[in-house]
């Protein structure tokens, strides 16, 4: 098996589960409606939408040849082709915003560690069509709900804005002047992108390089005043909402298509591995894929680093109501077709298919935790209440309706 990726076991799924009823319950709720869109995409809607100057595109995509000349990649994030499938199918005619979310696996060529897979899922949310801050705060206030429903620890919100393009561009400038003055303190990785993507200096755990960015133009300071506006109004809803933040000056995100608000959560009960999701605004993004110019608004969360960060326990198996045994084979048929009937009554049924004696049939019963066992024997069927040992003698054909009695009856 490939290093970096995971079997979702029995024990696990229940988990999983969870995240996606909760996600489902909150956003729905909320008006976001499921999409999902295909595991391959053309490697073009990445290198034009999430930067070529990114990490994504530059080393971490999985791209090949489709047999037909035509370069595709395994989807390393979800923005991209929910605004590639936004623009294709005409959404820009419904009632905006088009509020849409998803639960998708995703696929990243990154160094595996505990919480970082190359093969990984994520829940996200895209709120496409208005540059109403609203948008922001609502997105925003959805996920830390959906991480305070599966009980995530230790959570701290950060926020911050990017501004308006040319904003960004005229602090990006300011910001390589600074680096260039001191390219002798920088790591060399720093160092060899300070023209393609300076704004990444930020995030370097490199000594000499955080010394650097001390002393740095924060973008926050050079922002115009309809940014300044926008980034206000989103933090007072914040506030009506309740929901606790602090302003990072110098919070980046990986993706060239952010504008205006970015927003990070992070657990630090994880460690170094400490993002469990963000996202932010990328006002930009559906006009660099051949739409119209339209606002939008989204997140990301993963599945395992919230699952993590919730330090949840496997779940306990389901209740099994009904184990039906038998003493001799001749009556195999007979306990096939009393499961069969339970389940299809809406009982939750097993039967014997191992081969096991009466007394290891018994054994499994207990084993699955079944409040009754059907013992099927010459003289017909006895049906044995797990929790008092009680035993009686029943109408095989009467016995689903005995243990739909008794289940009510508890």
């Amino acid at each position: 098996m490939p290093r970096g990726t995971f079997d979702v076991l029995p024990e696990n799924a229940a988990q999983r589960e969870r995240v996606e009823a909760e996600a489902r319950q909150l956003l729905e709720r909320a008006g976001y409606r499921r999409i999902e869109t295909p595991t391959f995409e053309a490697t073009e809607l990445f290198a034009r939408g999430v930067g070529s100057s990114t990490d994504i595109v530059r080393k971490e995509m999985y791209t090949f040849d489709d047999g037909g000349g035509r370069s595709v990649t395994l989807r390393p994030e979800g923005t991209a082709p929910v605004c590639r499938a936004y623009v294709e199918h005409g959404m820009h005619k419904l009632a905006q915003p088009v509020k849409l979310w998803y639960l998708s696996p995703f696929y990243r060529r990154e160094a595996p560690q505990a919480g970082r897979f190359r093969e990984f899922w994520q829940v996200g949310a895209e709120a496409i069509g208005s540059e109403d801050p609203a948008v922001d705060a609502e997105l925003i206030v959805l996920l830390t709900e959906l991480l305070e429903s599966l009980q995530a620890r230790e959570v701290v919100l950060r926020v911050g804005s990017l501004g308006a393009p040319a904003t960004r561009r005229e602090y990006r400038e300011r910001l390589i002047a600074h680096l260039r003055s001191n390219e002798d303190r920088l790591a060399a990785d720093v160092r060899e992108r300070i023209d393609l993507n300076p704004l990444r200096a930020f995030d370097s755990d490199h000594a000499g390089t955080q010394e650097v960015m001390r002393d740095a133009p924060r973008l926050l300071d050079h922002l115009d005043d309809e940014d300044r506006e926008h980034f206000a109004r989103v933090r007072e809803l914040l506030d009506d909402a309740d929901v606790a933040y602090e302003v990072d000056p110098t919070l980046v995100r990986g993706l060239d298509y952010y504008t205006r608000t970015v927003f990070e959560f992070e657990s630090r009960a994880l460690g170094a591995q400490s993002g469990v999701g963000g996202g932010g605004r990328y006002d930009g993004l559906i006009e660099q894929l051949g739409g119209d110019p339209t606002p939008g608004c989204g997140w990301a969360a993963g599945v395992e680093r919230m699952l993590l960060a919730s330090g949840a326990q496997p779940a306990a198996p389901a209740p099994v109501d009904l184990f039906v045994a038998y003493a001799k084979d001749d009556r195999r048929a007979l306990a096939f077709r009393l499961a069969t009937d339970a389940r299809r009554s809406g009982l939750s049924a097993q039967h014997e298919l191992a081969g096991r004696s009466l007394k290891g049939q018994l054994k499994q019963a207990q084993r699955l935790g079944a409040r009754w066992t059907a013992i099927l024997g010459d003289e017909g069927a006895s049906l044995k209440d797990m929790e008092t040992g009680e035993q009686r003698v029943v109408d095989p054909d009467g016995l689903v309706a005995a243990v739909q009695r008794g289940e009510r009856s508890l």
